[in-house]
């Protein structure tokens, strides 16, 4: 899938944001990433909301192989293939993926970085008092 293929299959949803990730793309609405376009397929963004649906339609979360293990991403899930073919209803599950992708985003605690950390841990400097003159 190549960046125009992607403009226009998304065109019923309205404007998206394609990145470079990984060996595909990243699909984006409003600054968040709902989607990814990758040589396996292209995958939604799922969570305990839309998952039965996919599901449904057979659809499996997207993995890929280490040298150890199979790892599976649970929340995202492959697009079903009939979707190409209806631009509407691909759009309606576009605007499902977004919500879901932004409801994760909600329940994201900010990260401290470990700078912050340890500037917190770190003691208050302690004052030398200050100097009398002797001369007074």
């Amino acid at each position: 899938m190549d960046r125009d293929f992607l403009i226009d299959l998304f065109a019923d949803f309205g404007p998206v944001t394609i990145r470079k990730m990984f060996s595909g793309f990243g699909i984006s609405a409003d600054g968040t990433n709902f989607a990814l376009a990758l040589r396996a397929g292209l995958y939604f963004r799922a969570d305990e909301q839309t998952i039965p649906q996919f599901e449904a339609e057979g659809s499996t979360p997207f993995q890929y192989q280490t040298r150890a293990k199979t790892v599976t991403v649970n929340s995202y899930w492959q697009l079903p293939a009939r979707l190409f073919d209806d631009s509407e209803e691909l759009a309606e599950w576009a605007r499902a993926a977004l919500a879901a992708a932004q409801r994760a985003a909600l329940r994201k605690r900010p990260k401290v970085g470990k700078a912050a950390k340890a500037v917190a841990k770190r003691p208050a400097p302690k004052r030398k008092p200050a100097k009398r003159n002797a001369r007074a």
